[in-house]
């Protein structure tokens, strides 16, 4: 089946802003954080935008299935499935920090089509699609060239992400790297997009934290993957990778698969 991938992105969009309004009414006001099963942290705003983003969603394709971080999954079986993180970065939304953003993405028979990465106190979006360019506040944005590691600068929300194995190869990755910036949450990868930045590396991720980000990263003529360079999608082990010169993908893939 065909799909009208530049309607669905356009919806999204829709989605953004509508929940823009939720979160920016609660951003830096006296809101409690309750603590989740996964020891994370939620709020109403949270809760609230995704029931939001849902109810807009049942109501226009019902057909379509929904992954969401507050409210969990329905027909994810289906052609069309929305993964959604109604505030990625809650620690920095309860502290008053304007990194958090809501992220929207869409799969079609499983792979990422459309994103936005929305950043509500910051007035920026990112938006991409499948067979187009990714937008940034309605101009079009490029990943920049930058082939070799030593040159790239790279972000990572923060090292408490890598376990076990992981750490001493992200750590050889980041010695590798020019420099490494922490707590970007993800607005790095629309940075990697908008070619500010190259790399960005994470793990103990959850489909919700990444889906929207494969078409914004790809669109601007990125490469994302997990660390043993496979697609990402409902499933995984949570390891995240997002490079804006695909020929720098293949020397970070070389480091992390060390």
């Amino acid at each position: 089946m065909s799909a009208d991938y530049h309607a669905l992105a356009a919806f999204a969009d829709e989605l953004a802003e509508a929940a823009r309004a939720v979160t920016t009414k609660y951003f830096r006001t006296d809101v409690d954080a309750e603590v989740k099963a996964d020891a994370s942290p939620v709020t109403i705003a949270d809760q609230e935008t995704e029931a939001l983003i849902r109810q807009k969603i049942e109501a226009t394709y019902p057909d379509h299935g929904i992954y969401g971080e507050e409210y969990g999954a329905v027909r994810t079986d289906a052609e069309f499935v929305w993964v959604l993180d109604p505030i990625d970065g809650t620690k920095s939304f309860i502290t008053g920090k304007p990194m958090f953003g809501t992220l929207i993405g869409l799969l079609h028979a499983g792979r990422a089509v459309v994103g936005v990465i929305d950043m509500p106190a910051l007035h920026e979006r990112w938006i991409g699609k499948s067979g187009g360019a990714t937008m940034f506040n309605g101009t079009p944005v490029r990943a920049r060239v930058c082939p070799d590691l030593a040159n790239a600068w790279m972000y990572v929300t923060s090292p408490q992400m890598f376990k076990g194995p992981q750490v001493p190869r992200f750590e050889a990755l980041r010695d590798a790297s020019r420099y490494t910036l922490y707590g970007g949450d993800c607005e790095g990868y629309g940075l990697v997009a908008s070619g500010w930045a190259d790399v960005v590396c994470e793990a103990s991720m959850s489909p919700y934290d990444y889906i929207a980000l494969v078409p914004v990263v790809e669109g601007a003529g990125g490469t994302m993957s997990d660390w043993s360079g496979r697609p990402l999608g409902l499933e995984g082990d949570g390891s995240v990778l997002a490079v804006g010169d695909p020929a720098l993908h293949v020397q970070v893939l070389e480091i992390l698969g060390s």
